[in-house]
């Protein structure tokens, strides 16, 4: 099991990749951006994107409206 970050709340996955853990989550619903460790993350590489205890994953989901 992994230990890491993930919007500020401490999470222990069984998870692989960044990928695996945000669809897990139900996270890859619509827009959304992925910052790992302070640093944004393409979408096209999140599925290659290992995890590692201590790390930390922000989700941003973008919500429209007017």
């Amino acid at each position: 099991m992994t230990q890491l970050m993930l919007n500020g709340q401490a999470v222990e996955t069984s998870a692989s990749t960044v990928l695996e853990l945000l669809t897990d989550q139900g996270l890859t619903q619509g827009r959304f951006a992925v910052e790992i460790d302070g640093g944004l993350v393409p979408k096209s590489r999140l599925a290659n994107t290992e995890l590692f205890d201590g790390m930390s994953i922000e989700v941003v989901q973008a919500v429209g409206g007017g």
